[in-house]
């Protein structure tokens, strides 16, 4: 296998194990790839303020793409370099069709900017405990500052139902993706890990043809599609697997490691 100069990694069932840890192995492995002469970008669903203080923790001074495509962040200077914003008053309509072909949904949003909270409404249950959230007393509130996306439970519906019930209802309006469990999300449209990638490999003077990129989620598949070359975590999404490249073991299991130690050891 060719070396390439970029490698971009989810981080939830990805880079991160349980307890959002980096393995010893993995960082190894980021170091010398990054030896090499290959940059590593990280290219998650979380948005800037819910990822600052981990990329932090892991020591990461890279550029980072956030809040599934909208952001791109610098960790080393804590700027952020680019966002995009989903229109509240389109946000608000996109959830009245969903909701008129699922019955009540829960929401949440993620408001714009570094400094910007998540905010919840009554009975939305947050899928990563450890993201902080504000409760609001109604959905109205959500709406108060600009948002860079939404998200979305339903009472009953899997998420592969409700992220393809979504897509139906909303077609034109934003774009849909399901992240993990418990997380279907509504973004700008046209807006994806993708389109967020090409952004901040750009600022790197790379392209996709420079690039090894791993994920585990439906979210994921238009930045393996993008790479040249796309590896699925063991652990992926049906979705995942049957667009990947490769398929690795779990993000458990070193995954990313084992695959950067054989391209660049």
């Amino acid at each position: 296998m060719r070396t390439y100069g970029l490698v971009a990694t989810d981080l939830d069932g990805t880079l991160l194990r349980a307890g959002d840890r980096v393995s010893a192995r993995t960082r190894a492995a980021l170091e010398l790839a990054r030896g090499a002469g290959a940059r590593h970008i990280v290219v998650t669903g979380r948005p800037v303020p819910g990822v600052r203080g981990l990329l932090a923790a892991l020591g990461y001074e890279g550029i980072a793409v956030c809040g599934q495509g909208a952001q791109v962040y610098d960790a080393a200077s804590g700027h952020m370099l680019s966002a995009l914003t989903l229109d509240r008053e389109t946000a608000a309509t996109a959830l009245g069709k969903i909701e008129a072909e699922t019955g009540a949904l829960y929401a949440a949003v993620d408001q714009d900017g570094a400094d910007g909270h998540t905010l919840i409404e009554p009975g939305y249950r947050m899928a990563h405990p450890t993201l902080p959230a504000r409760p609001v007393p109604h959905r109205d509130a959500l709406w108060e500052r600009p948002i860079a996306k939404v998200l979305v439970r339903h009472p009953e519906l899997t998420d592969d139902e409700l992220a393809a019930t979504a897509r139906s209802a909303v077609d034109g309006l934003a774009t849909v993706t399901m992240a993990g469990p418990g997380t279907v999300e509504l973004q700008p449209l046209g807006v994806t890990k993708a389109t967020g990638l090409a952004r901040a490999a750009e600022l790197l003077g790379l392209g996709p043809a420079d690039t090894l990129a791993f994920g585990d989620m439906p979210n994921d598949v238009p930045m393996l599609q993008w790479a040249a070359h796309g590896v699925a975590m063991a652990n992926s999404h049906a979705e995942l697997l049957a667009v990947a490249d490769e398929i690795t073991t779990s993000n458990e299991e070193d995954g990313v490691a084992r695959v950067l130690e054989r391209v660049y050891g």
